[in-house]
């Protein structure tokens, strides 16, 4: 696993974001949304992981239980339903959240679980990781973003890794949810087929002239942090890092 050195964390008060209203779906045919167009200019922007194991390699169930394809299908009524990844009998799982981060003065870094770099919500990198979720609870894992300093971002890349012992993403039914505090919901998918992948490239944000944009990109790659670097282009140094056993 990788991890970088020399981040800081920091403790801060966060708010639940805006839940009501139609959410908007980024897919491969309308892959970007303008956060100021739907008003998510300010206070934090909740951004969240959540994720199922499928008890059936059969079944195409949403994360928050809807059915994809039910009634062009109406067998799929019938498939097993898929349970909660937290289920710790049936499987060991560990999907962690990230965010490789570049500032508009150049600071460059990343904020994820591994190493213990949190981030910081009202310093640089104005961003912050509200934990690290070890089994899929149904809150899953979230991050905050700090809208109230969005002329301070370049651009941010969202990202999600596979931890030790757990299957690969084509086991899961995994989602990651944009909350700003007022506007939509967006909400992407991880539900490309990628059985050897360890790490997904989710979404891009990036500032355009003041306007921060969201690119969907569900990318997956075989390698962790080091190559989703290579492949945007962040150009920081890797090393090898572990997290403590969980309870610890």
């Amino acid at each position: 696993m990788a991890f970088l050195d020399g981040l800081r964390g920091g403790a801060a008060a966060f708010d639940s974001g805006n839940t009501s209203g139609s959410a908007i779906e980024l897919t491969k045919r309308h892959p970007t949304v303008s956060l100021s167009k739907e008003g998510a200019v300010s206070g934090n922007l909740r951004v969240n992981l959540s994720w199922r194991m499928r008890t059936s390699d059969f079944g195409e169930r949403r994360p928050g239980g809807g059915l994809r394809g039910g009634w062009r299908n109406p067998l799929k009524f019938f498939q097993p339903e898929v349970v909660q990844a937290h289920t710790q009998s049936m499987v060991n799982v560990d999907l962690d959240l990230g965010c490789l981060y570049e500032l508009k003065d150049g600071t460059k870094g990343v904020v994820q679980p591994l190493g213990g770099f949190l981030g910081d919500l009202n310093e640089p990198p104005y961003l912050k990781l509200s934990g690290d979720d070890r089994f899929g609870a149904p809150s899953g894992e979230t991050m905050y973003v700090n809208l109230d300093q969005k002329d301070e971002f370049k651009r941010l890349l969202v990202f999600v890794y596979i931890y030790d012992q757990t299957p690969a993403f084509e086991r899961t039914q995994a989602q990651v949810t944009l909350y700003p505090s007022s506007g939509r919901q967006i909400v992407i998918d991880l539900d490309e087929r990628a059985p050897e992948a360890r790490s997904c490239a989710v979404l891009r944000i990036e500032n355009v002239k003041g306007d921060l944009v969201v690119h969907r990109e569900v990318r997956f790659v075989y390698g962790f942090q080091a190559e989703l670097d290579r492949l945007y282009g962040w150009g920081l140094q890797w090393g090898r890092g572990f997290k403590p056993k969980a309870g610890r």
